[in-house]
């Protein structure tokens, strides 16, 4: 039986987000050193740094859309 599709279609995928680099490089980073998260520790601030990034521009974006337009 295929699974169901998503609920929201429209939803952006990690893999389309411009923090995606990043995400891939926290990913191997905790293969590699799984034993120790801290090693990893940068990899995490610097995609938690484009994802704020990402999501400030989404806010502003929809700032200037209207619903009624």
């Amino acid at each position: 039986m295929a699974s169901p599709p998503p609920s929201y279609p429209s939803a952006a995928r990690i893999s389309d987000s411009p923090c995606f680099p990043q995400y891939t490089a926290s990913l191997k980073c905790l293969e590699e050193f799984s034993t120790d998260k801290s090693k990893c520790q940068e990899h995490f601030d610097v995609y938690k740094e484009c994802k704020k990034k990402e999501r400030e521009a989404r806010l502003e974006r929809n700032k200037t859309r209207s619903l009624f337009s």
